[in-house]
């Protein structure tokens, strides 16, 4: 998989939510693309293993893998392995999704 991700975009520092989480720039606007998930095949469960379906999973290898798990989310990720903005993300806000939605 290609990373296609805006690294002018985001940047990485220690979260008030867990460990290590992505944040913006400069500000992110809703629908906008922020970047697309690079991984490898992966067949067990881990800290940076995105679950695609039941049954695929892969592990996040790129800075996608710091956003953290929030009830109201600012990103989402789509089956087709992007991530885009669903509100508009300020500058120096953590990038956030909800792990828990299709659960």
């Amino acid at each position: 998989m290609k990373n296609t991700i805006n690294n002018s975009k985001v940047y990485v520092k220690q979260s008030k939510i867990h460990g290590k989480g992505l944040f913006a720039k400069e500000t992110i606007k809703e629908g906008e693309l922020i970047g697309h998930v690079d991984g490898i095949p992966s067949d067990t469960d881990g800290p940076y293993v995105l679950w695609i379906d039941e049954q695929t999973c892969i592990e996040v290898v790129c800075n996608l893998r710091f956003i953290n798990h929030s009830d109201n989310p600012n990103a989402c990720y789509y089956d087709t392995l992007e991530v885009s903005a669903i509100h508009d993300i300020q500058k120096d806000d953590e990038i956030t999704h909800n792990y828990n939605i299709g659960k």
